[in-house]
């Protein structure tokens, strides 16, 4: 770093250096940015030409036009990577195509995705309705290309169709189980149950044949053998017993066609056990049914009434009524809530009142009571199986969904919340539909622990890590406890060793809540024990290392022995890095001010031994520059004076910042140079302050015309009678053009109070204008001694009284005085009657510091 200093200086050339043509070179790189402008604008779509004008061009504007024509994704990365840290618009640019491109190709990938999956929906044997419903759900949140849409709504529709063919086809199974079902009661001859159960035969045989009979549920195949068999041999039965139930189910048509008043129920009776019996099947139960019916219709005989005896009727009086017909009236409430229940669907009350009614002794129940009681056992035994259909199709759903999960390779948080959610569900069902079968419940509980188990061990591998970084995060403890309570003098060893324990505690890993927030505590109050004394000991290091760099700031650079003291201060400062180093950043901060004094001390004899004149050249080379654009600095006059007046202040601050941005010239041209800025930059200001001037006028004339209308509006108050009215002054006040802030709010506050007044309350406002005229002309003068303005002889002596009251005021308080733009706008605030000399003397004002005030904005 300091081996420059024991070289010998080169000899300077004989020759002066050549002086740069630096019009000549800026319109050669206009030149070359012009024509790769125009290379990069007539690309026409040339991807590979346009990467290679990017790469190889030195304008960024040119690079901004080729980038629009590069879309590929290889050569959107290969310029991203190559203008990453050069052009920061076309890197930006590049990275938004490639992120735009690569979500594209992520939606394509889902889309991809969820055609695969629905293409082995159609392979799969067994279809579910909810399977079809989560790929609907995956979709939606997928934006894919039309071709991929269209071949997933060919796909969606195969599988709808599949759906409603396997709704047909349970349908139909279900129709034809209940039709099975009511065959035997349906009182059919022999010859047309028989053809009856052979069409219901075929139909199911159609129906096996069928690509998803496989969806039917379980039970279905069961239910619709056991009703088979049942229906076949009540057929076989009523083929063999055909004429006994001829006869019956004759003598039952004739009974019921006669009246029921007519008939004798004991006649009935033996007449009904008189004819030829039927063995015990649905058909028998059907015509006993039908025949209980008819008597239950048949009036009963009335028995003539006979006197009890004493005995016996005191003794049938003197048993209690009351429990067999609270038990009667239970026993129907429990029926009626039991025919509600079943009504609105709810399966669960009905059968706690089947409950109650079975658990009930309500004696003999009439015919009536045993028919309503058998028919709604009988929908709720209907009911009961739909139920238990329906819940064994959603367990048989819950259960391929379980045995489908170890396949979806989902997190394992994810796997373990979705197989809480399916046994969730299974409990559900349970009090929904009844208890499951045994091999189904083994298969699910056997399936959902197959699904947890790689969740199960990972969560153990999860706890087993915290609980072992708990023991690390102890030990690292117990170590820093043993170094603060050491107390060693090794301030290096201790500042390693606590750098090593923070940045072992920061990679433990995860640790229990419920532990990690105790450990903390406990690791920083040892952290602090071992970090106190070393805390101490770096603020005394650190006022070490600042004197080193007050000293080296106070070496002279000329001085025969300022090297030898500098080397001393660099030899000092590495003996105190090594016995300790302090934190990171604040050795750094330091050791760049201290390397920063060092070099500027060297580059200040640099400068002074090598390249003084050189350098001071260069400069004189720019300042002459700047001189030749203030000089030929030309502002268009078209626009209005702000435009103008912004552009010349840009002329300006870009000439000063490269006139501060150059450095000192050769002495002889110094003088000269100065001089030859001055003078530009007087030309180009006087532009602006004549505009300025204008500008300040025009906000002065506007400010003299509204606080004339305030003035006349104040007049008018005043006045109590006649003048315009408020929408006049309010047209009046709209037609003025609009000061600076703080004026107009002044103003308009002025003149809106005045403008309330004039709508009502005019003699107290006119009382308040009149109270002010004392404060009004005592700020009048204030401000004309503060202007300089003569306020005339007749203010002689109150001018001289309140110029020492100012000065008094302004010497006791000790705080800087108002200026004249700030006392000016007070003074214009003011509403208070003015006769016409005291408003000439505030236009006096007004033309003396309105138009600057007004155009400073103060």
């Amino acid at each position: 770093m300091f081996d420059f200093l024991f070289k010998r200086s080169a000899s300077k050339p004989s020759e002066p250096q050549p002086v740069v043509a630096v019009p000549a070179a800026a319109a050669q790189a206009a030149s070359r940015r012009a024509e790769q402008v125009a290379a990069a604008q007539a690309l026409a779509g040339d991807e590979a030409a346009a990467v290679a004008l990017i790469l190889g061009g030195d304008y960024a504007d040119a690079r901004l036009i080729a980038a629009e024509h590069v879309r590929s994704q290889g050569a959107l990365e290969q310029v991203h990577q190559a203008m990453r840290n050069t052009d920061r618009r076309v890197a930006k640019l590049m990275q938004g195509r490639l992120d735009l491109i690569r979500h594209e190709q992520a939606e394509q990938q889902k889309a991809r995705n969820a055609i695969d999956h629905a293409q082995r929906l159609l392979r799969d044997a067994q279809l579910s309705p909810n399977q079809v419903a989560e790929l609907d759900r995956q979709w939606l949140v997928i934006k894919a290309a039309p071709a991929l849409a269209d071949e997933f709504s060919a796909a969606r529709a195969a599988l709808g169709q599949r759906l409603e063919a396997q709704v047909s086809l349970q349908r139909a199974a279900i129709d034809a189980l209940a039709e099975l079902r009511q065959l035997p009661g349906a009182a059919l001859a022999a010859d047309q149950a028989a053809a009856a159960l052979e069409r219901i035969a075929a139909a199911h045989a159609a129906r096996a044949a069928a690509a998803d009979y496989a969806s039917l549920p379980k039970h279905l195949h069961g239910d619709f053998a056991d009703a088979m068999a049942q229906a076949q041999s009540a057929v076989v039965a009523l083929t063999q017993h055909q004429a006994a139930f001829d006869a019956r189910q004759a003598a039952l048509a004739d009974w019921q066609a006669q009246d029921a008043a007519g008939l004798n129920l004991d006649e009935l009776k033996r007449a009904w056990q008189a004819l030829p019996r039927l063995p015990a099947n649905e058909l028998a139960a059907g015509l006993q049914q039908q025949f209980d019916a008819l008597a239950a219709s048949v009036p009963a005989p009335q028995q003539p009434l006979r006197e009890e005896r004493p005995v016996v009727k005191a003794a049938r009086e003197a048993r209690p009524a009351a429990p067999a017909k609270d038990a009667d009236q239970h026993f129907l409430a429990a029926l009626d809530g039991m025919e509600a229940a079943l009504q609105q669907g709810l399966l669960q009350q009905a059968s706690e009142h089947d409950k109650v009614l079975r658990d009930s002794k309500s004696g003999r129940l009439t015919p009536a009571q045993s028919e309503r009681l058998a028919h709604v056992r009988a929908e709720f035994k209907r009911l009961a199986d739909w139920a238990r259909w329906g819940g064994n199709v959603s367990r048989e759903e819950l259960v391929k969904a379980a045995e489908d999960m170890p396949a979806q390779e989902l997190a394992m948080a994810e796997q373990a919340k979705k197989v809480g959610s399916l046994r969730e569900r299974w409990k559900s069902l349970d009090t929904l539909s009844g208890h499951a079968p045994k091999s189904l419940w083994e298969r699910f509980d056997a399936a959902c622990s197959l699904a947890y188990a790689p969740a199960a061990l990972h969560f153990k591998q999860l706890a087993d890590e915290r609980h072992a970084n708990a023991a690390k995060a102890q030990e690292l403890i117990a170590e820093t406890q043993a170094l603060a309570a050491a107390q060693s003098d090794d301030w290096k060893q201790i500042a390693a060793a606590g750098q090593r324990l923070r940045l072992s505690w920061s990679r433990l890993g995860t640790i229990d809540r419920k532990e990690k927030k105790r450990l903390d505590g406990e690791f920083g109050l040892a952290l602090d024990a071992l970090a106190a004394p070393l805390a101490e000991q770096r603020q005394i290091e650190t006022a070490r290392r600042e004197q080193l760099i007050v000293e080296v700031g106070l070496l002279k650079p000329m001085e025969r022995n300022t090297v030898d003291m500098l080397r001393a201060l660099q030899d000092k400062w590495q003996e105190l890095a090594k016995a300790l180093p302090l934190e990171r950043r604040a050795e750094q901060a330091l050791w760049q001010r201290f390397r920063a004094a060092c070099d500027e001390v060297f580059a200040k004899r640099k400068e002074t031994a090598h390249a003084a004149d050189h350098e001071r050249r260069e400069h004189l080379h720019a300042k002459e520059a700047v001189c030749a654009g203030l000089e030929t600095a030309v502002i268009p006059d078209g626009g209005d004076d702000k435009s103008r007046a912004a552009a010349i202040a840009a002329v300006l601050r870009g000439a000063r910042d490269a006139w501060q941005h150059a450095g000192p010239v050769p002495r002889a041209s110094e003088q000269k140079i100065e001089q030859r800025y001055h003078a530009a930059v007087a030309t180009v200001q006087a532009q602006a302050d004549a505009i300025a001037q204008r500008a300040g006028a025009a906000q002065a004339n506007a400010l003299r015309d509204k606080l004339r209308l305030c003035q006349a509006l104040e007049n008018a108050v005043a006045a109590e009678e006649g003048g315009p009215d408020g929408a006049e002054w309010d047209a009046r006040w709209q037609a003025l053009p609009p000061l600076e802030a703080p004026f107009e709010r002044g103003l308009q506050a002025r003149f809106g109070a005045a403008r309330q007044a004039l709508d009502g309350g005019r003699a107290a406002y006119a009382a308040v204008l009149e109270s002010q005229r004392a404060t009004l002309l005592e700020e009048v003068l204030r401000l004309e001694i503060v202007a300089g303005v003569d306020s005339g002889a007749g203010f002689a002596r109150e001018r001289l009284k309140m110029q020492v009251e100012v000065l008094q005021s302004s010497l006791k308080s000790g705080q800087k005085p108002m200026t004249q733009a700030s006392q000016l706008l007070q003074l214009c605030a003011i509403p208070a009657l003015a006769d016409e000399r005291t408003a000439n003397r505030i236009e006096v004002l007004l033309r003396r510091i309105g138009g600057a005030a007004a155009g400073d904005g103060k």
